[in-house]
């Protein structure tokens, strides 16, 4: 694999376990785990937030809330592993 498909190929890692930390602690948040009032936690969801959001943003546009659930998470983590996928089994 080329040097540049494989940084690419590291930070879609990265993002994945960003995203994946941004669902543990929204659900943490939703479930009255943590509070939102504590600094760290308002900084910690702040930070998530901005590196997530402006990515799901478009994906909730299509897909739907199923029984209030938000799978737009689900759905970039796919989109993620696909491209990874390609990186590694047809571009490389």
């Amino acid at each position: 694999m080329s040097l540049p498909l494989y940084i690419i190929y590291r930070l879609l890692d990265l993002y994945s376990w960003i995203l994946i930390i941004w669902i543990i602690v929204s659900w943490l948040v939703a479930f009255n785990v943590i509070n939102t009032h504590q600094r760290f936690v308002a900084i910690l969801m702040d930070i998530l937030n901005r590196l997530t959001e402006p990515v799901l943003r478009p994906i909730r546009r299509y897909v739907p809330l199923v029984g209030g659930l938000d799978l737009s998470p689900l759905v970039l983590l796919l989109v993620i592993h696909f491209i990874q996928y390609g990186i590694v089994h047809h571009l490389a």
